[in-house]
């Protein structure tokens, strides 16, 4: 369901946080920055529902001299304070020393090749290779030669079944568009098949590899390729060796212009299946297409109820893992020649643990739970019959299963906040994992401890936390702290490692990751939960975990810094507006921070199923008790750096713009309200190694400098 779960997954970036304290003196950096340029703000005032709203910073939305004016001298004052701060560069120095090392993914098959990517350490991006039968490899596509500085990306790939032909997405600058291009695996030659105006969508190869079924929206009529709103989505079938121009229109929805399209062929090739999305919703409806015959497209599932995710098939049998009347998930089965619910027939019924990730392989039901948000990985019969549990390596996160129901192993990748990502191949005819690849770090997992603990939230909702740290650190209430968290769109933040978290945890430092409500660790009730008029209870979640931290000496408020990215940046927003003395730093990332409007732009529009829409009166209120942007008021603030990019076509940087004037507006206090405005990036996706490294270093640099420590002038293990 590439449409849903592509909007979903807003949250691209876990940031590490490193600073050092050995030997450190708690002393604040002297800086002479100039004062950030705040544009005078307008009259424009709207009322909405009968509520008079002021929105002072309204001509930020637009494209002017004025809004380009402020933003080059706003990008010139945060790069200007964060390049003063002393000792950066040793930040810079250990992340770029940890992250230095070779990484391979799992890997994939389609007709005698293997497919994988593999970084050799620093690469901007990672290089797609392929193994023949032969056991040769060879590149088969640089995405670091498509760009001088690695902002070009791959968006998405696709092989054909027979593994001859490769269609490959690009994004430039982080943005959403894509475009498809094709390559002849053997020979790598380019073909001349070029594909536009690609969003939330990947390509799906027809049974006889002669094309490939996507979704495209049409060019934007407003002229405006990051801001204008993108609705009316259509499937195409692309024949390869034509132009764009004669790809036959499969199914379009003109009625319906919210409704958006992921879309799947059939392992056998004899179905086109179309999941079809109202935006962000968790719910899907489902149709498909017979590829045998011309048939027309058939709505097997038409309400708008539970998550219906497509499994596999035996001809007109076909199965689902679907939350219906079973919030932690189940796996069920429908004739589609019966289709009536009465004869829909459960397979795995909903447990105690929620339903992660199912794949069909070997004939068999390969599930992967979420245990108090870790791993566990279990074998089924398709009948519904428990084979056995999967012996994982550790308390952490499993990535995949990834196989092919048609082999008799698979591989899955395992790893968590202090053990990098390493794969296993599972093998059937022994039912036990073998290592696969197993990356070389310059760092020891074992002095490093990841503990998960449980605090309650304001209503007495249990919640769980991740707290990683070096081994040997003393609950002194005085470690500097770094709590991330999301919380929202059914998204689990499972633990996944980053060398950026190892130099933080190198720095003195503690990582904390609450399990707030909003995502999916607890299965749907807990997103439900933390959504529409809910959503204050993800707010109140996240300070009860800033208290923990506190109350169990981990630190104080003077060290203690929030970070949060998307959907996490609105939680940054309303840490800022609601409990500003909780922290010392606030750092709202590429966030969602004007709630009245944000439905006006690019896809914004998909997220009213998961936050409301102020164009809705009994929605209104909820969003605007919390809508950062309209709550800042005069009084002091503790030291906030405000992140976005200037391609991000996801959340607009127009949040971050007015959020960010009106907050430096509005400072009564002496803690620095900065701007950090990337260019030629987005939302997150495709960002090159070097310019992840940057953003890591200035944000432990902006941290330590809130918390008034000295960052040393060389970081070790």
């Amino acid at each position: 369901m590439v449409f849903k779960s592509i909007l979903k997954k807003q949250h691209l970036l876990m940031a590490g946080v490193g600073i050092a304290l050995m030997g450190c003196q708690a002393t604040t950096t002297e800086k002479q920055v100039s004062a950030p340029q705040i544009p005078s703000p307008a009259s424009t005032i709207e009322t909405i529902h009968g509520v008079q709203v002021a929105d002072p910073y309204r001509y930020l939305e637009v494209e002017s001299e004025e809004t380009t004016s402020w933003v080059k001298a706003q990008q010139a004052d945060g790069h200007a304070y964060l390049a003063r701060i002393e000792n950066k560069q040793a930040i810079v120095d250990r992340i770029t020393e940890l992250w230095n090392y070779e990484k391979v993914s799992a890997p994939f098959e389609h007709g005698d090749n293997t497919f994988y990517y593999r970084n050799d350490g620093l690469q901007a991006q990672s290089v797609l290779f392929v193994k023949g039968a032969d056991g040769k490899e060879k590149v088969l596509l640089d995405p670091n030669t498509l760009s001088t500085d690695g902002t070009v990306a791959l968006s998405g790939v696709s092989v054909s079944g027979d593994g001859n032909t490769l269609a490959y997405g690009v994004s430039n600058s982080g943005s959403d568009w894509q475009q498809w291009q094709f390559v002849d695996i053997a020979s790598g030659a380019k073909l001349n098949d070029e594909l536009k105006w690609i969003k939330f969508s990947g390509a799906e190869w027809s049974k006889d590899n002669g094309g490939v079924y996507y979704a495209r929206y049409d060019a934007p009529a407003g002229g405006n390729l990051l801001a204008d709103v993108n609705f009316n989505q259509k499937v195409y079938f692309h024949k390869i060796g034509t132009d764009q121009s004669q790809d036959k229109l499969v199914y379009e929805r003109p009625q319906n212009k919210d409704w958006g399209f992921g879309i799947e062929v059939s392992e056998a090739g004899d179905y086109l299946l179309l999941s079809i999305s109202q935006g962000t919703d968790s719910r899907n409806r489902f149709f498909y297409k017979s590829l045998e015959k011309d048939a027309d497209v058939v709505e097997l599932i038409i309400d708008l109820e539970a998550e219906y995710s497509f499994l596999g098939n035996d001809r007109s049998t076909f199965y689902f893992k679907t939350d219906l009347d079973a919030p932690n998930g189940k796996v069920i089965a429908i004739d589609v020649n019966k289709s009536d619910k009465a004869n829909w027939h459960t397979i795995i019924p909903e447990s105690t643990d929620p339903i992660s990730n199912i794949a069909i392989i070997n004939d068999h039901l390969v599930v992967s739970y979420l245990h108090d948000v870790l791993g566990k990985l279990s074998i089924f019969s398709l009948s519904g019959d428990k084979r056995q549990d999967v012996t994982l390596p550790g308390k952490g996160k499993v990535a995949g299963p990834y196989g092919k129901r048609s082999k008799d192993y698979f591989y899955y990748v395992f790893n968590s906040y202090v053990q990098p990502k390493t794969t296993y191949r599972f093998d059937f005819k022994t039912g036990s994992s073998t290592l696969f690849t197993e990356p070389k770090v310059s760092f020891n997992p074992d002095d490093y401890i990841s503990e998960q603990v449980f605090y309650d939230s304001k209503d007495g909702t249990r919640v769980p936390m991740m707290i990683s740290y070096k081994k040997g650190l003393k609950k002194t209430g005085d470690n500097p702290t770094l709590l991330y968290a999301y919380g929202g769109f059914a998204i689990s933040l499972t633990p996944r490692f980053s060398p950026a978290n190892i130099a933080w945890m190198d720095l003195g430092g503690v990582y904390a990751v609450p399990n707030l409500r909003g995502g999916a660790e607890y299965g749907e009730s807990w997103h439900q939960a933390g959504m529409l008029d809910k959503k204050q209870n993800v707010f109140d979640d996240y300070y009860a975990a800033a208290e923990y931290l506190v109350d169990q000496n981990y630190t104080n408020k003077s060290k203690l810094g929030a970070y949060g990215r998307s959907n996490g940046g609105l939680l940054m927003g309303a840490t800022l507006t609601q409990r500003p003395e909780l922290f010392a730093a606030v750092l709202p990332a590429v966030g969602v921070l004007d709630m009245l409007r944000f439905h006006k732009f690019t896809i914004g529009w998909a997220w009213t199923s998961e936050y409301g829409s102020a164009d809705v009166a009994e929605q209104f209120p909820a969003l605007m008790a919390y809508s950062p942007y309209h709550n800042v008021s005069e009084r002091a603030y503790p030291a906030t750096m405000v992140m976005t990019a200037d391609h991000d076509d996801r959340v607009v940087p127009l949040h971050s713009f007015k959020f960010g004037a009106m907050v430096q507006a509005k400072q009564k206090g002496d803690a620095p309200i900065i701007m950090r405005i990337e260019s030629k990036a987005g939302h997150g996706a495709g960002k090159p190694t070097a310019m992840k490294i940057d953003e890591f270093a200035d944000i432990y640099s902006f941290l330590f400098d809130s918390f008034g420590l000295k960052i040393p002038a060389k970081i070790i293990q």
